[in-house]
């Protein structure tokens, strides 16, 4: 069996797990409250069939009510806990809410949240649900996607069998605030994590209007300073970079 995922940007990535298909925090439109995107959106194709999303938090560029529409009212949502309410209000039917250590089974893939450290409360006047990271596996092969998160105590109990980490290096904008990785913390993660694979997301794909120009390299060089710095530490984890809508495959 191979698996494997394309990245679409930001902390988006359609995962394929033995023709299990999940998608991570969708944000699949040009433009999201302040923010522009600075690559071409997904193309339907790239999302379709989809069997299952995981939000990692309530955050609007992790869980953008217009873009899990585009998906559907049933679509199957895995979502923290603390947000069922809201989500069902807005007319997603079928919704599941997990703390950390809780699962949740997708065909033969078995999702179950894990800690994260960020504030989960989705601003303005929004619930203040949890924030939560996904180990996501199958029978065959097991991805932990980190949503946002800083290092947390426990990291290193994710593995030591992951055959690969999504690992966010970066945010939306020219600084970071709290509860998020940089190039050189997200290299920690790595060590703690010790996956077979490692993909950087959370980078190259939003910034706010009229600042892009100023803060270029924020763009383009937070994905390659993680590679580097997880190979500076000699690692055995093998990144691998990929602009948003590329993909990639791996054997379990």
């Amino acid at each position: 069996m191979t698996a494997s995922l394309v990245f679409l940007g930001h902390s988006t990535v359609l995962l394929d797990l033995g023709g299990v298909r999940v998608l991570t925090d969708p944000v699949l439109r040009g433009r999201l409250l302040f923010l522009r995107r600075v690559v071409a959106p997904p193309a339907p194709g790239n999302y379709g069939g989809v069997d299952a999303v995981v939000l990692s938090h309530l955050h609007h560029d992790h869980c953008d009510l217009p873009s899990l529409a585009l998906l559907g009212r049933d679509i199957p949502l895995i979502a923290p806990d603390g947000s069922g309410d809201f989500l069902r209000r807005r007319g997603f039917r079928q919704v599941v809410t997990l703390a950390a250590g809780q699962s949740h089974r997708v065909g033969a893939v078995t999702v179950t949240a894990t800690p994260a450290v960020h504030d989960g409360r989705r601003e303005p006047f929004g619930p203040r649900a949890a924030a939560v990271g996904y180990r996501i596996a199958s029978p065959r092969t097991a991805v932990y996607f980190a949503g946002d998160t800083d290092l947390f105590p426990g990291m290193a109990d994710l593995g030591p069998d992951l055959d690969l980490a999504l690992v966010p290096v970066w945010g939306w904008g020219p600084n970071l605030g709290p509860g998020h990785l940089d190039p050189g913390r997200a290299a920690e993660a790595v060590a703690l994590l010790r996956p077979r694979l490692a993909v950087p997301i959370h980078w190259g794909t939003l910034f706010p209007y009229g600042l892009s120009g100023l803060y270029r390299h924020r763009l383009r060089t937070p994905a390659r300073a993680f590679a580097d710095a997880v190979a500076a530490r000699a690692l055995p984890t093998r990144v691998t970079v990929l602009a948003p809508g590329r993909g990639m495959a791996w054997q379990p």
